[in-house]
């Protein structure tokens, strides 16, 4: 079956003039236009291909890679709104219709939304929703504490920021544990933090514990050796000194230098750290 809004594998069943007609196991064709036919292709060959609803509400298939596929989140701009809705731009030639009802702001041209791309089981069409959170799950997440996750920074709260976890989960990166510039739409790598009774997700930015210590330490390393060697920062260095060089907090920093002085890997001067270059 042919799925809208998805990657498909199909069989490429015929060359005509406008274009390559695939299909499926089960028999349903699709045209791959001839923009999108690349240069070399098989007859009763594969081809991976992008299937969506062109302006005519007509199934189309795409060898272009869309900047969100259904069921998928994005940070997508405004290009456009019209009596029905906003239109984004997803990377298509037809653009993304947010209708009216699905935007929590009303969206204006020109600026940049996390949205969800989904099919609506009434018009049979992809469109998109800045209402997050009813696409995010409220069963207990199956994650382990410090579990990596990959992360959609969405919201801006007075506790911090709000991330989709993993296309499913929404969690909370408190203020107090980020320590680099955040912005919404971006997309950065995280650990669960903890697991709250209401399965409410606490985030860090940083591994906890002892399985931090690798990372951290390398990240002061390889800083190290791109700044010639040298790092102004010790025990006597603020917080906020620290956090704005590497990004990380004063006691992760201090872990971090700890386990690079006993591997011998650095000196600690009262200036700052050096690299070990007799080692």
């Amino acid at each position: 079956m042919i799925k809208i809004g998805s990657d498909n594998t199909l069989k490429i069943l015929r060359s005509t003039r406008i274009g390559l007609f695939l299909g499926d196991a089960e028999g349903t064709e699709i045209l791959l236009p001839n923009k999108y036919v690349p240069e070399t292709y098989t007859m009763d060959g594969e081809l991976k291909v992008f299937c969506y609803l062109d302006n005519e509400q007509r199934p189309i298939a795409t060898t272009l890679e869309p900047l969100v596929k259904r069921d998928g989140f994005a940070f997508l701009e405004v290009m456009d709104v019209g009596p029905y809705g906003a239109f984004l731009n997803w990377g298509l030639q037809k653009h993304l219709l947010v209708p009216f009802r699905e935007q929590k702001v009303t969206m204006e041209v020109g600026k940049k939304y996390v949205v969800r791309c989904y099919l609506d089981p009434d018009s049979f069409r992809l469109v998109a929703s800045s209402r997050i959170k009813r696409f995010l799950s409220n069963e207990a997440p199956h994650f382990k504490i410090n579990t990596p996750v990959q992360l959609l920074i969405y919201r801006k709260t007075p506790l911090g920021w709000e991330a989709i976890i993993e296309n499913q989960y929404s969690g909370l990166l408190f203020e107090s544990d980020v320590f680099q510039p955040l912005s919404i739409g971006e997309r950065v790598q995280g650990y669960i933090k903890k697991i709250r009774p209401d399965n409410k997700i606490d985030l860090t930015l940083q591994p906890i514990g002892a399985s931090m210590l690798a990372p951290t330490a390398e990240l002061v390393f390889e800083r190290l050796q791109a700044n010639g060697g040298f790092l102004a920062l010790h025990d006597k260095t603020s917080p906020d000194e620290i956090q704005k060089v590497l990004h990380l907090s004063k006691k992760a920093f201090k872990k971090a230098i700890g386990t690079l002085y006993k591997e011998k890997r650095i000196l600690i001067k009262e200036d700052g750290i050096y690299l070990n270059k007799s080692r």
